[in-house]
C-alpha cells in the first residue's frame, strides 16, 4: 500500500473507532453519518477491527422505521491501561478495561528507600491488582504512571520531586517497562489530576482549568484552551517553588521550593509547634482547629492565606475559569472555605475555587484517559490532531461509579 493510500486508511480506522467510542453501541449507517467515510470503506474497517477482537455486535437497532441494523461496540477487555498514581507517602494502582471500568485498584505506602525499591513495589502492586482482577499481564498494553517532580523524556529521570529519593539519578521509565512487561509513560500526577477532573470531575467543559493538591507537597496543573502546560522541561506549574513564603534564597528552597516549605504538610505542623509549643499531626491540627482551638485556627488562617497567594499568581498569568483544589489538604472544606474567603482581600478579580470531587482518584483518573488516548494513537494508526484526547463522554462512563 502507498504511503499516502496507507495514511488515508490509518485516518479512516480512528475515525471510524472514536466513533464507536464516543457513541456505542452504533450502527455502519450512523458511522457514515458521523465521519463521512463511505459504505464501502466502513465495512472494511470494520471487518478488520472484528477479526482483531477490537470490537463486537451488541444487537439491533429498535425504535425506528423501517430496517433494523446490527450496532457495534468496543470489547472492553480487548486491552487493559495500568494507572498509577504515585505520591510522598502513598502509592495507588488500578488496572483499568477499555470502557473505563475499574478492575482492580490496590494503594500501599510508598517505600522509603525509593529509586528501584519504588520500581520493584509498582510491579508488584501491579500483577496483584491484575491478578485480582483476572488480567493476563501481556493484555496490558500501557501504564501511565504520575510522579511528583517533572518526566524527563529524553532520560526517563524524574527531576524536582524530592519526596521520592533517587528518581532523579535513573532512567525510572525504562525501570518500570521491564517490570511491568508494557509500555509506560511518566506524567506529572498534578496534570494527570486536571485531566482527571475536566473529564469526569468538577472541571468537565472547561478549557481553561487549575488543579492545585496540597499534601505532602504542593503542585499544580494547568490547562490553557483545552490543552496541557507542561513547559520546555516538563516542569511547568511546580508551584513549590514560587518565590514566596519561605526564603526562596535559602540552600533548601532549592530542594523543596520556598512555597511548598510553608504551606505543604511540613510547613503546617511546624507553624502548630513554633505557637503551642507541642507537636502534632496535620488531621489532628484539623481536628483542634474545628474544636475552636486558637492556635490551631491561626495554622489554617495562615495556611489559606498562602495559599491564596498561589491561587493570585496562577490566575494573573493563566486566567482560569477555575481553580481546583485536590490533596489530603487541599481538598478539605475547612481549608477550602478559607480560601475562598480570604483570596479577594488579595485578588483584585472574581476567581471561583472548588473542592476537587474526585478526591485521591483524580491522578488515576487522568492516567486512564492518557493511556486510552495513548492506546487509540498506537493502536488505530493516527494521532488526533491538535493533540486532543478522544474519550468516552462522561455520562457513558463507569470509572466515576468504579472508584466511588
Amino acid at each position: 500500500m502507498s504511503n499516502p493510500l496507507h495514511i488515508a486508511r490509518q485516518f479512516s480506522l480512528r475515525s471510524v473507532v472514536e466513533a464507536i467510542v464516543q457513541n456505542g453501541p452504533i450502527s455502519r449507517a450512523s458511522i457514515a453519518k458521523q465521519t463521512g467515510l463511505s459504505k464501502q470503506t466502513i465495512s472494511e474497517v470494520m471487518r478488520q477491527l472484528e477479526d482483531e477482537g477490537w470490537v463486537r455486535e451488541t444487537g439491533r437497532t429498535s425504535g425506528h422505521v423501517g430496517r433494523t441494523a446490527v450496532t457495534y461496540e468496543v470489547i472492553p477487555s480487548a486491552a487493559y491501561v495500568g494507572a498509577v498514581d504515585l505520591g510522598g507517602t502513598k502509592v495507588r494502582v488500578a488496572i483499568c478495561d477499555l470502557a473505563c471500568r475499574v478492575i482492580a485498584e490496590m494503594m500501599e505506602p510508598t517505600h522509603h528507600e525509593g529509586g528501584e525499591t519504588i520500581i520493584s513495589q509498582i510491579g508488584r502492586l501491579m500483577r496483584a491488582v491484575a491478578e485480582q482482577g483476572g488480567v493476563p499481564m501481556n493484555k496490558l498494553r500501557i501504564a501511565v504512571v504520575g510522579v511528583p517532580g517533572a518526566p524527563q523524556a529524553k532520560t526517563g529521570r524524574v527531576l524536582l520531586a524530592p519526596n521520592i529519593a533517587g528518581f532523579d539519578k535513573m532512567d525510572v521509565a525504562s525501570a518500570l517497562e521491564k517490570v511491568l512487561g508494557c509500555d509506560v509513560m511518566l506524567e506529572n500526577d498534578v496534570n494527570l489530576a486536571v485531566l482527571g477532573e475536566s473529564w469526569l470531575g468538577v472541571g468537565q467543559g472547561l478549557d481553561n482549568l487549575a488543579y492545585i493538591a496540597l499534601g505532602t507537597g504542593v503542585g499544580s496543573g494547568l490547562m490553557v484552551n483545552g490543552q496541557l502546560v507542561r513547559g520546555a522541561g516538563n516542569a511547568a506549574g511546580e508551584l513549590g517553588f514560587l518565590p514566596f513564603g519561605a526564603d526562596p534564597f535559602e540552600p533548601e528552597s532549592l530542594r523543596a521550593g520556598a512555597f511548598e516549605r510553608l504551606t505543604a504538610s511540613y510547613g503546617i505542623v511546624a507553624r502548630y509547634r513554633a505557637l503551642a509549643g507541642l507537636d502534632s499531626t496535620v488531621p489532628a491540627i484539623f481536628e483542634m482547629a474545628n474544636a475552636r482551638d486558637a492556635n490551631a485556627v491561626e495554622v489554617l488562617d495562615e495556611t489559606a492565606r498562602l495559599l491564596a497567594r498561589g491561587i493570585g499568581a496562577i490566575a494573573a498569568i493563566t486566567n482560569p475559569d477555575k481553580v481546583i483544589l485536590g490533596g489530603s489538604i487541599g481538598s478539605r472544606k475547612e481549608l477550602v472555605a478559607r480560601v475562598i474567603g480570604v483570596l479577594p482581600a488579595c485578588f483584585p478579580y472574581p476567581v471561583v475555587v472548588e473542592a476537587s470531587e474526585l478526591g485521591d482518584h483524580a491522578a488515576l483518573v487522568g492516567a486512564t484517559a492518557i493511556g486510552l488516548s495513548h492506546l487509540h494513537n498506537t493502536l488505530f494508526g493516527a494521532d488526533a490532531p491538535e493533540s486532543r484526547i478522544s474519550l468516552p463522554p462522561a455520562n457513558a462512563v463507569s470509572m466515576r461509579e468504579a472508584l466511588k
